[in-house]
């Protein structure tokens, strides 16, 4: 039996791509071929180590008629390995953020980019098959050399999204604030300070009885945490909340409680968030950089400048005029519609073709 093994930098919960690792090798699975998730065995968490293995320790597994398809998305010894297995071979290609934004916070993480983007370019001819989840990033691997490279958008269980909230953390935030709320790992590229100079003007200039969420993972990024933290200090906001890593129905509870959601992160090659929130139908606000505006594809309200008074006008007014919102809302749930209807197993199939026996 063909196997159709993944091989990913780093397996853990709630991350996106291990998130969609698992849906993968829930298709292959029922395809009715063979398929496991590769690791390096120090990025896979204690309680995971059932759900993934170590590549390095399981190159063996690898047949010559097997595909491995590679998740890449940092630099990685995985993305090493990959080139020395004799098999079929595919990639799909998440993007990798640029090394300057964490230059300041964070080297190890910031060379860890830098070696990935050196890795990338070593790849380019070493799969038969390429793919990436969004044309911004099929259009960063056709300037390094790319070709043939087709776009299939991330297959995200949305089920999940849609399970039940942490009644605790509800009842706790839908307390009467009207809340601002943003999902994203704690990172520079994120922007994080521009979300809170945005919010500084709305509890300041539109709404007092406001909160910001920022519900993300700072695990590595303590240093960028803290002076996120000092700026919060500084501009004397009220109910700031950074509950860092949540469970998943936390994570529903947060999007169940917000009022608008707010991004203003200046790379994205993807960004599931923004789809995550128009399924809890919260009227997406997103600064235009990356892949934004192709996720959001017509959808919620694109800014282009960092303008922060405005950027504060345009939260107060989806929060006082309902028409507006319930417009927003009903072009966000369009949307959603458009991409639950691709069909991306079929997608997926169609681009693995040449590799399946």
């Amino acid at each position: 039996m063909q196997a159709i093994h993944q091989l990913v930098a780093g397996y853990v919960h709630g991350d996106a791509i291990s998130n969609e690792a698992r849906a993968l090798r829930a298709l292959f699975r029922s395809w009715g071929h063979r398929s496991d998730i590769y690791c390096e065995a120090r990025r896979i968490p204690s309680e995971l180590r059932g759900d993934a293995k170590d590549l390095a320790g399981g190159m063996g597994d690898f047949a010559p008629e097997d595909v491995a398809l590679l998740h890449l998305s940092i630099g990685s010894d995985v993305n090493d390995l990959f080139r020395r297995l004799k098999c079929k071979k595919a990639i799909i290609y998440h993007n990798i953020t640029p090394p300057s934004y964490f230059r300041i916070f964070q080297e190890q993480t910031a060379a860890a980019l830098q070696r990935g983007l050196e890795q990338v370019r070593a790849l380019k001819d070493e799969a038969e098959v390429v793919m990436a989840v969004s044309k911004f990033n099929a259009g960063e691997l056709r300037a390094m050399g790319y070709r043939d490279v087709r776009v299939l958008p991330l297959v995200i269980d949305f089920s999940r999204l849609r399970g039940a909230p942490d009644r605790a953390m509800l009842r706790k935030w839908r307390d009467g604030l009207f809340n601002v709320l943003f999902v994203g790992r704690c990172a520079p590229n994120k922007r994080l300070e521009d979300l809170l100079a945005a919010f500084w003007h709305f509890q300041n200039g539109v709404r007092r009885d406001s909160r910001l969420l920022l519900v993300g993972s700072y695990a590595g990024m303590e240093g960028y945490h803290a002076m996120l933290l000092s700026q919060a200090k500084e501009l004397r906001l009220r109910h700031l909340e950074t509950p860092g890593a949540v469970l998943q129905s936390q994570l529903v509870a947060a999007y169940e409680a917000a009022d608008v959601f707010l991004c203003l992160s200046e790379h994205e090659g993807f960004c599931i968030p923004l789809l995550e929130a128009m399924v809890h139908h919260v009227p997406v606000v997103a600064f235009d950089a990356g892949a934004v505006a192709e996720t959001m594809d017509g959808a919620g309200v694109l800014v282009r400048e960092k303008n922060y008074p405005l950027i504060a006008e345009t939260l107060g007014r989806i929060a006082s005029d309902e028409p507006l919102r319930k417009a927003i809302v009903a072009g966000q749930d369009a949307r959603l519609g458009r991409y639950e209807a691709l069909d991306l197993e079929e997608d997926l199939r169609r681009f693995l073709a040449p590799l399946l026996a």
